[in-house]
């Protein structure tokens, strides 16, 4: 039986960290360039792969300052140019390759909004984490995202360990289906991966650790 439910759980981060706003878009950017806030999602995605979000934003701005953050500017851009642009994301000549072909099948942006899991899954460099990310922050479906910081916070808090699909339906189940909370859990878990429930857990300092499994067990 779980000591705090997710719904709870979700409140819980929610009074604490407050409205998180994921995904960070530069919107004054798109509003002066003209480009769709929906590209910086998918490229965001893809770069995200593998890495810290910090390396991320490096790349973004350098595309931003020598070319266009828009999917439109990948799909122009040669593999060679756009590998150097990326290349604080690490992976940078894959990661390429997977921008290519996701700026490819996003063309136009607005094939988003009625693109299904299973289509972008066929996509090579595209997995489930990818996939739910695209659709959830730039499409507005509701699918949730699990990723790292998703597992390791449910294996210490509640001992529950299983793969991708288990874990995202056992998190759909638990919540209302609302695209609001679906983008705010998935960032305010983040969140306090980052601050709390790291590699080497805070678990003396953490608010959590009268309900966290593993906190319990360590004192």
């Amino acid at each position: 039986m779980l000591r705090i439910s997710l719904y709870e759980l979700y409140h819980t981060l929610l009074d604490i960290y407050g409205y998180q706003n994921w995904w960070p878009v530069d919107e004054h950017y798109h509003k002066s360039r003209g480009t769709d806030p929906r590209d910086e999602i998918i490229i965001g995605t893809i770069l995200t792969q593998g890495t810290a979000w910090k390396n991320v934003e490096k790349a973004l701005e350098n595309i931003k300052k020598e070319g266009e953050l828009s999917l439109r500017f990948i799909r122009k851009t040669n593999h060679e140019e756009l590998a150097k642009l990326i290349k604080p994301s690490g992976f940078y000549k894959a990661k390429a390759e997977r921008l290519k072909r996701v700026a490819n099948f996003f063309n136009p942006t607005d094939v988003v909004r009625k693109v299904s899991r299973e289509e972008l899954l066929k996509i090579k460099g595209v997995g489930k984490e990818s996939a739910d990310a695209i659709l959830l922050y730039a499409g507005d479906k509701l699918t949730f995202v699990v990723d790292a910081y998703t597992i390791r916070l449910f294996k210490r808090l509640y001992n529950i360990e299983g793969d991708y699909d288990r874990l995202k339906a056992l998190i759909e189940d638990s919540i209302p289906r609302d695209i609001t909370i679906y983008k705010e859990f998935h960032a305010l878990i983040d969140t306090h991966a980052k601050m709390y429930c790291k590699s080497t857990p805070r678990c003396g300092e953490c608010f959590l650790k009268d309900f966290c499994i593993s906190a319990i067990q360590s004192f």
